[in-house]
Protein backbone atom coordinates (compact mmCIF):
# COMPACT_ATOMS: atom_id res chain seq x y z
CA UNK A 1 0.00 0.00 0.00
CA UNK A 2 1.02 2.92 -0.84
CA UNK A 3 -0.07 6.10 1.81
CA UNK A 4 0.97 9.51 1.28
CA UNK A 5 0.55 12.19 4.05
CA UNK A 6 -0.24 15.61 2.30
CA UNK A 7 -1.42 18.84 3.30
CA UNK A 8 -2.87 22.31 1.40
CA UNK A 9 -0.73 24.46 3.88
CA UNK A 10 2.83 24.14 5.99
CA UNK A 11 3.23 23.80 9.43
CA UNK A 12 0.15 21.73 9.75
CA UNK A 13 2.39 18.76 11.25
CA UNK A 14 2.45 17.07 8.21
CA UNK A 15 5.41 15.38 8.99
CA UNK A 16 4.84 14.77 12.32
CA UNK A 17 1.87 12.32 11.51
CA UNK A 18 4.42 10.56 8.95
CA UNK A 19 6.68 10.18 11.13
CA UNK A 20 4.61 8.86 13.86
CA UNK A 21 2.85 6.69 11.70
CA UNK A 22 5.87 5.20 10.48
CA UNK A 23 7.28 4.08 13.96
CA UNK A 24 4.03 2.85 15.27
CA UNK A 25 3.84 0.59 13.01
CA UNK A 26 7.47 -0.36 12.87
CA UNK A 27 6.89 -3.53 14.93
CA UNK A 28 3.93 -4.76 12.92
CA UNK A 29 4.13 -4.16 9.51
CA UNK A 30 7.29 -3.56 7.18
CA UNK A 31 7.76 0.24 6.43
CA UNK A 32 9.53 1.90 4.30
CA UNK A 33 9.20 5.88 4.32
CA UNK A 34 10.12 8.19 1.40
CA UNK A 35 10.86 12.01 2.11
CA UNK A 36 9.72 13.83 -1.35
CA UNK A 37 9.86 17.39 0.68
CA UNK A 38 12.78 17.42 -1.41
CA UNK A 39 13.16 21.14 -0.57
CA UNK A 40 13.35 20.82 3.18
CA UNK A 41 13.50 17.23 4.10
CA UNK A 42 13.15 17.11 8.19
CA UNK A 43 11.81 13.66 8.80
CA UNK A 44 15.38 12.22 8.97
CA UNK A 45 15.64 15.00 12.63
CA UNK A 46 12.83 12.01 14.06
CA UNK A 47 13.70 8.93 12.73
CA UNK A 48 17.49 8.96 13.25
CA UNK A 49 18.28 6.94 9.96
CA UNK A 50 21.67 5.99 8.92
CA UNK A 51 22.43 6.83 5.65
CA UNK A 52 24.18 3.92 4.15
CA UNK A 53 24.60 5.09 0.37
CA UNK A 54 24.28 8.59 -1.26
CA UNK A 55 23.74 8.89 -4.92
CA UNK A 56 23.61 12.26 -7.10
CA UNK A 57 20.36 13.13 -9.22
CA UNK A 58 21.33 14.95 -12.33
CA UNK A 59 18.85 16.58 -14.69
CA UNK A 60 19.47 16.29 -18.94
CA UNK A 61 19.75 19.80 -20.46
CA UNK A 62 20.36 20.22 -23.92
CA UNK A 63 23.37 20.93 -25.43
CA UNK A 64 23.32 23.03 -28.93
CA UNK A 65 25.76 21.43 -31.28
CA UNK A 66 25.87 24.87 -33.88
CA UNK A 67 28.23 23.33 -36.44
CA UNK A 68 25.41 21.07 -37.16
CA UNK A 69 22.23 23.29 -35.91
CA UNK A 70 20.15 25.44 -39.01
CA UNK A 71 18.56 27.39 -36.85
CA UNK A 72 15.29 26.17 -37.48
CA UNK A 73 13.62 26.81 -34.62
CA UNK A 74 11.64 22.88 -34.48
CA UNK A 75 13.43 22.55 -30.81
CA UNK A 76 11.81 26.06 -29.54
CA UNK A 77 8.43 24.89 -30.96
CA UNK A 78 8.23 21.45 -28.81
CA UNK A 79 9.52 23.01 -25.51
CA UNK A 80 6.28 23.88 -23.56
CA UNK A 81 7.90 25.74 -21.04
CA UNK A 82 9.95 28.16 -22.92
CA UNK A 83 13.94 26.93 -22.12
CA UNK A 84 14.81 27.35 -25.54
CA UNK A 85 14.79 30.70 -27.58
CA UNK A 86 15.75 30.26 -31.12
CA UNK A 87 17.14 33.61 -33.10
CA UNK A 88 18.75 34.27 -36.64
CA UNK A 89 22.31 32.96 -35.79
CA UNK A 90 22.00 31.35 -32.43
CA UNK A 91 20.15 29.33 -29.75
CA UNK A 92 20.12 30.19 -25.70
CA UNK A 93 18.86 27.47 -23.82
CA UNK A 94 17.58 28.47 -20.53
CA UNK A 95 18.83 25.50 -17.69
CA UNK A 96 16.84 27.10 -14.91
CA UNK A 97 13.70 26.37 -17.08
CA UNK A 98 13.95 23.11 -18.93
CA UNK A 99 12.01 19.81 -17.21
CA UNK A 100 14.52 17.79 -18.65
CA UNK A 101 11.61 15.92 -21.22
CA UNK A 102 14.47 15.45 -23.93
CA UNK A 103 11.58 16.68 -26.56
CA UNK A 104 13.91 19.02 -27.63
CA UNK A 105 16.85 16.33 -29.06
CA UNK A 106 13.80 13.33 -29.72
CA UNK A 107 12.49 15.87 -32.51
CA UNK A 108 15.40 17.80 -33.82
CA UNK A 109 15.74 16.68 -37.45
CA UNK A 110 19.70 17.55 -37.67
CA UNK A 111 20.52 15.60 -34.79
CA UNK A 112 21.91 19.00 -33.41
CA UNK A 113 21.14 18.41 -29.83
CA UNK A 114 23.08 16.57 -26.90
CA UNK A 115 21.74 15.71 -23.55
CA UNK A 116 24.38 17.43 -20.55
CA UNK A 117 23.91 15.86 -16.77
CA UNK A 118 23.02 19.24 -14.65
CA UNK A 119 22.93 18.52 -11.08
CA UNK A 120 20.31 19.24 -9.14
CA UNK A 121 20.58 17.12 -5.83
CA UNK A 122 21.05 14.55 -3.88
CA UNK A 123 19.50 10.81 -2.86
CA UNK A 124 20.19 8.91 0.34
CA UNK A 125 19.17 5.48 1.38
CA UNK A 126 19.29 4.28 4.80
CA UNK A 127 17.33 2.75 7.53
CA UNK A 128 15.97 3.64 10.85
CA UNK A 129 15.36 0.21 13.05
CA UNK A 130 13.64 -1.94 10.49
CA UNK A 131 12.40 1.13 8.36
CA UNK A 132 13.63 1.31 5.34
CA UNK A 133 14.77 5.54 4.78
CA UNK A 134 15.24 7.65 1.25
CA UNK A 135 15.34 10.94 1.10
CA UNK A 136 15.67 13.85 -1.83
CA UNK A 137 17.49 16.60 -1.25
CA UNK A 138 17.22 19.43 -3.25
CA UNK A 139 20.20 22.23 -4.14
CA UNK A 140 19.92 25.64 -2.89
CA UNK A 141 18.72 27.61 -6.01
CA UNK A 142 17.60 24.56 -7.80
CA UNK A 143 13.82 25.17 -8.95
CA UNK A 144 12.96 22.12 -10.63
CA UNK A 145 11.87 19.56 -8.05
CA UNK A 146 9.85 16.85 -9.69
CA UNK A 147 12.85 15.19 -11.49
CA UNK A 148 14.19 14.48 -8.15
CA UNK A 149 11.03 13.44 -6.85
CA UNK A 150 10.73 11.41 -9.38
CA UNK A 151 13.82 9.34 -8.85
CA UNK A 152 13.34 8.83 -5.09
CA UNK A 153 9.90 7.20 -5.95
CA UNK A 154 11.24 4.99 -8.32
CA UNK A 155 12.95 3.52 -5.74
CA UNK A 156 9.33 2.13 -3.90
CA UNK A 157 9.47 -1.33 -2.50
CA UNK A 158 6.29 -2.49 -2.80
CA UNK A 159 6.53 -5.45 -0.30
CA UNK A 160 6.56 -3.03 2.29
CA UNK A 161 3.35 -0.16 3.25
CA UNK A 162 4.83 3.14 1.61
CA UNK A 163 4.47 6.09 3.71
CA UNK A 164 5.60 9.31 1.54
CA UNK A 165 6.08 12.51 3.20
CA UNK A 166 5.21 14.88 0.70
CA UNK A 167 5.62 18.82 0.17
CA UNK A 168 2.94 21.41 1.57
CA UNK A 169 0.72 22.95 -0.60
CA UNK A 170 -1.11 21.42 -3.86
CA UNK A 171 1.87 22.43 -6.55
CA UNK A 172 3.71 20.58 -9.15
CA UNK A 173 5.80 18.86 -6.23
CA UNK A 174 3.17 17.65 -4.34
CA UNK A 175 0.73 16.37 -6.96
CA UNK A 176 4.75 14.73 -8.20
CA UNK A 177 4.73 12.88 -4.74
CA UNK A 178 1.23 11.82 -4.17
CA UNK A 179 -0.02 10.48 -7.45
CA UNK A 180 -0.06 7.18 -7.66
CA UNK A 181 -0.98 6.14 -4.08
CA UNK A 182 -3.23 4.30 -2.85
CA UNK A 183 -4.56 6.52 -0.38
CA UNK A 184 -3.66 9.93 0.67
CA UNK A 185 -3.87 10.96 4.81
CA UNK A 186 -4.34 15.03 4.59
CA UNK A 187 -3.26 16.86 7.60
CA UNK A 188 -4.76 20.18 8.57
CA UNK A 189 -5.91 22.66 11.53
CA UNK A 190 -9.21 23.82 12.54
CA UNK A 191 -8.14 28.02 11.42
CA UNK A 192 -9.92 30.03 8.48
CA UNK A 193 -6.39 28.88 6.40
CA UNK A 194 -6.93 25.79 7.27
CA UNK A 195 -9.86 24.66 5.63
CA UNK A 196 -9.12 27.07 2.27
CA UNK A 197 -6.33 25.07 2.26
CA UNK A 198 -7.68 21.51 2.92
CA UNK A 199 -9.91 22.36 -0.18
CA UNK A 200 -7.73 23.04 -2.64
CA UNK A 201 -6.07 20.13 -1.90
CA UNK A 202 -9.28 18.11 -1.87
CA UNK A 203 -9.78 19.30 -5.15
CA UNK A 204 -6.34 18.52 -6.27
CA UNK A 205 -7.06 14.50 -5.02
CA UNK A 206 -10.14 14.46 -6.73
CA UNK A 207 -8.55 15.76 -9.99
CA UNK A 208 -6.18 12.72 -9.55
CA UNK A 209 -8.98 10.12 -8.35
CA UNK A 210 -7.03 9.33 -4.77
CA UNK A 211 -9.31 8.90 -2.23
CA UNK A 212 -8.38 10.20 0.92
CA UNK A 213 -9.27 11.32 4.64
CA UNK A 214 -8.46 14.29 7.36
CA UNK A 215 -6.47 14.51 10.41
CA UNK A 216 -7.27 17.38 12.46
CA UNK A 217 -3.87 18.70 14.33
CA UNK A 218 -4.67 21.54 17.58
CA UNK A 219 -8.33 20.51 16.84
CA UNK A 220 -9.27 22.09 20.23
CA UNK A 221 -7.58 25.91 19.35
CA UNK A 222 -10.36 26.70 15.95
CA UNK A 223 -13.68 26.06 15.20
CA UNK A 224 -16.12 23.25 14.19
CA UNK A 225 -15.76 24.80 9.95
CA UNK A 226 -13.36 21.96 8.99
CA UNK A 227 -15.50 18.87 10.34
CA UNK A 228 -18.76 20.31 8.87
CA UNK A 229 -16.65 20.67 5.55
CA UNK A 230 -15.61 16.98 5.74
CA UNK A 231 -19.11 15.97 6.81
CA UNK A 232 -20.33 17.91 4.09
CA UNK A 233 -18.20 16.04 1.33
CA UNK A 234 -18.06 12.73 3.23
CA UNK A 235 -14.68 13.23 3.80
CA UNK A 236 -13.55 11.02 7.04
CA UNK A 237 -12.11 12.58 9.51
CA UNK A 238 -9.90 9.71 11.04
CA UNK A 239 -7.93 11.52 13.93
CA UNK A 240 -7.75 14.38 15.73
CA UNK A 241 -4.63 15.81 18.22
CA UNK A 242 -5.32 18.49 20.86
CA UNK A 243 -2.75 21.34 20.87
CA UNK A 244 -0.53 20.06 23.47
CA UNK A 245 2.79 22.40 24.69
CA UNK A 246 4.29 18.73 25.50
CA UNK A 247 4.21 18.14 22.00
CA UNK A 248 5.71 21.24 20.70
CA UNK A 249 8.48 21.03 23.25
CA UNK A 250 9.23 17.21 22.15
CA UNK A 251 9.44 18.34 18.61
CA UNK A 252 11.78 21.08 19.16
CA UNK A 253 14.19 18.61 20.70
CA UNK A 254 13.89 16.45 17.88
CA UNK A 255 11.35 13.87 19.39
CA UNK A 256 8.11 12.11 18.18
CA UNK A 257 4.83 12.47 20.15
CA UNK A 258 5.11 8.43 20.90
CA UNK A 259 8.48 9.01 22.46
CA UNK A 260 6.99 11.11 24.86
CA UNK A 261 3.63 9.80 25.43
CA UNK A 262 3.61 6.07 24.40
CA UNK A 263 -0.20 5.87 24.76
CA UNK A 264 -0.39 7.48 21.00
CA UNK A 265 0.99 4.55 19.47
CA UNK A 266 -1.82 2.78 19.65
CA UNK A 267 -3.68 5.93 18.12
CA UNK A 268 -1.59 5.76 15.26
CA UNK A 269 -2.31 2.09 14.43
CA UNK A 270 -5.80 2.56 15.32
CA UNK A 271 -5.43 5.50 12.18
CA UNK A 272 -4.06 3.04 9.97
CA UNK A 273 -6.40 0.54 10.79
CA UNK A 274 -9.08 2.97 9.97
CA UNK A 275 -7.10 3.65 6.60
CA UNK A 276 -7.05 0.40 5.63
CA UNK A 277 -11.00 -0.69 6.08
CA UNK A 278 -11.44 2.28 4.16
CA UNK A 279 -9.62 0.80 1.19
CA UNK A 280 -11.45 -2.51 1.69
Amino acid sequence: MILSIASGKGGTGKTTVAVNLALSLDENQPVQFLDCDVEEPNAHFFLKPEIAMRREVTLPIPEILKDKCTFCGKCAEVCAYNAIAVLKDDVLVFPELCHGCGGCSLLCPEKAINEKGQRIGDIEFGSANDIQFIQGKLDIGQAMSPPLIREVKKHINSTRTIIIDAPPGTSCPVVESIKGSDFSLLVTEPTPFGLNDLRLAVETLKKLEIPCGVVINRFDIGDSQVEDYCLEHSIPVLMTIPMDRNFAVAYSKGKTIIETQPDYREKFQELFRKIIAIKK
